[in-house]
């Protein structure tokens, strides 16, 4: 019904950037807060970054001034821009959002998940 499709992993080398992209699709009434998540090999999984639908943003302290979270409304989509990465932000980077969806009468929200996409920091 909803689907999030993450893009733009990959491996880079330190100290270099990654933008990853994360498109809603379906039938979208709204979307609401937009987050991405990370996890590395063997660890848990970490919040990295989060907008509101109003635009308000707040990141991990471990990449506060290296990545930042936008969104384009029209497109129900999703950035993380990544700068001066490090071997530490190599791990699986999800996307995750609260979409609204329009059953008959009533709106529904719906917890969505991307099916997540590979960041390799290495050189």
């Amino acid at each position: 019904q909803v689907q999030l499709v993450e893009s733009g992993g990959g491996l880079v080398q330190p100290g270099g950037s990654l933008r990853l992209s994360c498109a809603a699709s379906g039938r979208i009434f709204s979307v609401n807060t937009m987050r991405w998540y990370r996890q590395a090999a063997g660890k848990r999984r970490e919040l990295v970054a989060v907008i509101t639908g109003g635009e308000s943003t707040n990141s991990a302290n471990s990449v506060k001034g290296r990545f930042s979270i936008s969104r384009d409304n029209d497109r129900n989509t999703v950035y993380l821009q990544m700068n001066s990465l490090k071997p530490e932000d190599t791990a699986v980077y999800y996307c995750n959002a609260v979409v609204r969806v329009l059953q008959g009468d009533l709106l529904h929200e719906l917890d969505t998940w991307g099916q997540g996409t590979q960041v390799t920091v290495s050189s």
